[in-house]
């Protein structure tokens, strides 16, 4: 059992996790309707056991994340790939695989108070995370192996430096999309 509560926008992620025969309590946020008595429910949860936040890959869910991280700033967070959140032309955690849904758990990150300022512009420019034609691609795939989910260029860079992202995690996770893309060697 999954000590933190999961939060999750709907109630078809809640039957996709359960079908997935993962045990953790869940609320939702019904979307943006996050309701003031589902606040203080999400609040009890946090300041109790802690929350994990896990959204869809798309702009609403990265807005509802957002939302939440403001306001409960130490939760820990948990992301599906796009690439791993699509089926029957639809997106979301519901639509997620049992092992990405596990994958996702397991790579769970937290924030930091102080975010370290270990990478910067430069470093995403040195591995072609961006200003090239596969910027996009390259940047989902390392987001993916580090747990930290997609986002352009500054989201990103944003998400390696909050949440405690090593230079030896970096430099595995680059190795394994270079390798995968048969470009540079390691």
């Amino acid at each position: 059992m999954i000590k933190e509560v999961l939060v999750v926008e709907g109630k078809s992620d809640v039957a996709r996790i359960h079908a997935s025969h993962i045990e953790v309590d869940m609320i939702t946020t019904d979307g943006f309707c996050l309701r003031p008595e589902t606040l203080t429910q999400i609040r009890y949860a946090y300041e109790k056991r802690g929350i994990i936040i896990l959204t869809d890959p798309d702009r609403a869910g990265e807005q509802i994340r957002a939302y939440l991280t403001e306001r409960f700033p130490n939760a820990k967070h948990a992301f599906i790939p796009r690439k791993d959140a699509i089926a029957n032309d639809d997106l979301g955690v519901e639509q997620a695989s049992e092992a990405a849904i596990r994958l996702a758990l397991s790579k769970v990150r937290c924030a930091v108070y102080e975010p370290a300022a270990d990478f910067t512009m430069a470093d995403l420019l040195a591995v072609g995370l961006n200003g090239t034609p596969e910027a996009a691609d390259r940047r989902a795939a390392l987001g993916a192996i580090l747990g930290i989910g997609y986002g352009n260029s500054k989201q990103f860079l944003k998400r390696l430096n909050h949440f405690g992202i090593t230079r030896e995690e970096w430099d595995r996770a680059v190795c394994q999309i270079n390798e995968v893309n048969d470009s540079e060697g390691c």
